[in-house]
């Protein structure tokens, strides 16, 4: 039997010095133009009601290089990269807005990236860039210092250079991991996420809490953000140095936040990990609640950071995960199969079955319907084993 092996991202701290950083800022220039160009040929196609493509967006691309000595001049491997990041970002737009949004409306197309407000990101594929003395050494030649907090499990495929808020550079490698198989276990969990508690299992050991990062650092991060305020000056005059170190500490408290999020979420997933075969998580998909009264605390628990932290962690262990639709997830019975006429409100949550009568809290009503959509006996949900094995894994 082979081994498996699965793609992950190592991401490391880099070094640079004056010099490196302003070439990559002149890539990112460069980058960022060619981005904006693809927004505005994308909506110029729109208005006139024609279609544009990946393929022609690329011949674009080699169009604006050849008429742009300045363009030319940086190295094609990260605009390119643009080029196919657009299109992606293009067609996953169109699709939420067929699937949920009236024909015609724009919302959630890619827009412009604005010079000094967005963090520059550069993509290179295997022939931009390679690993010489322990040094990244890029195409246009830029050499960055990494620090190699871990080794490298194979041969990087692509990397991403980014700088984040802070002002922090940062190398994320794409390489092929070994699945490390846990012991079995016998076990099923049945998982619906939520606002109150931001995990719901069918065994109340793996529950997960909502811990309130955001709202407990929530004083703190008001007064920043006063302080960013008061210290802006009116367009056209130079940033003081106290809004550019105000802003800092504001940037530098929310990633406070959101590492503690991710390693909240991360521990919990191991835990589930560790001590399950299978698992059936509700596919959720919690863009919907920034624009609903629970929009703030929604943020707060951090729903698809987590679940995207569980689903990774049991592809790297080789655990089933099978994600389930959550339509109607609050309507049937977890017990008989039969579905409510009239969705239930947020504020009742007791659910009773009108056909055989049970009653459960509804999150857990919702966490086992999941086990029977998934095909595992809600039996075994509490380290029980199941009648039959769980067939396949979420892509």
């Amino acid at each position: 039997m082979g081994v498996t092996t699965s793609s992950a991202r190592f991401t490391y701290r880099l070094r640079l010095g004056s010099g490196a950083e302003r070439l990559l800022l002149s890539e990112w220039d460069r980058c960022r133009w060619v981005w904006n160009e693809c927004v505005a040929a994308s909506r110029t196609a729109y208005e006139r009601g024609q279609k544009i493509g990946p393929s022609m967006l690329d011949k674009m691309c080699t169009q604006w290089r050849a008429d742009n000595e300045w363009l030319r001049a940086g190295t094609s491997i990260p605009q390119k990269q643009v080029v196919r990041d657009f299109s992606r970002s293009r067609a996953k737009a169109v699709k939420d807005i067929a699937d949920r949004l009236p024909v015609g409306r724009r919302a959630g197309m890619p827009g412009f990236k604005k010079k000094g407000t967005s963090d520059p990101t550069l993509n290179y594929t295997r022939n931009g860039f390679r690993l010489k003395g322990g040094k990244l050494n890029l195409a246009g030649g830029i050499v960055a210092n990494v620090v190699w907090s871990r080794r490298l499990p194979s041969v990087p495929s692509s990397v991403r250079v980014y700088r984040d808020p802070l002002g922090h550079w940062y190398a994320s490698f794409v390489v092929q991991t070994e699945t490390l198989p846990l012991p079995v276990t016998g076990a099923v969990l049945g998982i619906d996420w939520g606002v109150k508690e931001i995990a719901t299992t069918t065994s109340g050991n793996y529950d997960l809490l909502h811990p309130g990062f955001g709202r407990k650092a929530s004083a703190k991060l008001a007064a920043l953000d006063k302080a960013v305020s008061r210290r802006r000056r009116p367009k056209g005059q130079s940033l003081s140095n106290g809004y550019r170190t105000a802003k800092r500490r504001r940037a530098r408290l929310l990633k406070k936040i959101s590492r503690q999020r991710q390693d909240y979420g991360r521990k919990w997933a191991k835990k589930v990990v560790r001590d399950h075969d299978a698992l059936a998580v509700e596919d959720f998909r919690p863009k919907f609640l920034a624009r609903s009264t629970m929009a703030k605390k929604a943020a707060d628990a951090a729903i698809a950071a987590t679940k995207h932290a569980l689903v990774e962690m049991s592809h790297k262990h080789g655990r089933t995960v099978l994600l389930v639709h959550p339509a109607h997830t609050t309507m049937d019975c977890a017990q008989c199969g039969a579905r409510a006429k009239h969705a239930l409100p947020l504020g009742e949550r007791t659910y009773t079955c009108i056909a055989c009568g049970a009653v459960s809290p509804r999150d857990k009503n919702s966490a086992r319907v999941m086990l029977n959509r998934a095909g595992l006996n809600p039996d075994g949900a509490d380290r029980g084993r199941p009648l039959r094995s769980p067939t396949g894994k979420a892509a």
